[in-house]
């Protein structure tokens, strides 16, 4: 860090490829470089830096925990959701092989320790935001989609990126192979 130096989070917004939105949270000395960086990475990508509130109303600021379902010390899904709920959790769904806690930014502490007391394996925890609906993203879109994420993400500013994008098992599968 230098010495001096005054740094400030800022949070921009913009929609990438088929028109998902994007909210990217960043840290940075210097808003002017930044917003140039951000703007030109859109751009690249297919994409466009908005205004400020065109797409931050489609997220919400929630407590998102990942608890793994088929790890060695597998939890019931009835105890899980019981434990889950009863510490604050706003719901919880099963994925395959996880399940997903939601919670409120308040109640994200009390819901983890709850868990983790379960012996619940949590593979992931963090307040994020998460989209309210999504938007279904398939081939030459979803592709672009997927690499403007990764440049934004690979930006030494950028903190964390959140897309309201929807691509199916399928496409990742074709994109990464």
């Amino acid at each position: 860090m230098l010495e001096g130096a005054v740094f400030e989070v800022v949070s921009y917004e913009g929609y990438g490829p088929g028109c998902v939105a994007m909210m990217v949270t960043v840290l940075t000395d210097n808003r002017n470089r930044t917003v140039a960086d951000v703007r030109s990475t859109f751009q690249r990508h297919g994409g466009s830096l908005g205004e400020s509130g065109c797409v931050s109303w489609m997220f919400a600021r929630k407590g998102v925990i990942v608890v793994e379902a088929g790890a060695p010390a597998a939890v019931d899904e009835d105890r899980l959701m019981e434990v889950a709920l009863e510490a604050g959790a706003d719901d919880v769904q099963e994925h395959g092989d996880s399940f997903e806690v939601t919670t409120s930014p308040e109640s994200f502490e009390k819901v983890r320790e709850a868990l983790d007391k379960l012996g619940a394996k949590v593979a992931s925890a963090e307040v994020a935001l998460v989209p309210q609906n999504t938007v279904p993203v398939r081939g030459a879109e979803a592709q672009q989609c997927l690499r403007l994420l990764e440049a934004l993400e690979d930006h030494d500013d950028v903190q964390s990126v959140a897309a309201n994008a929807d691509i199916d098992e399928e496409t990742l599968a074709k994109l990464s192979a």
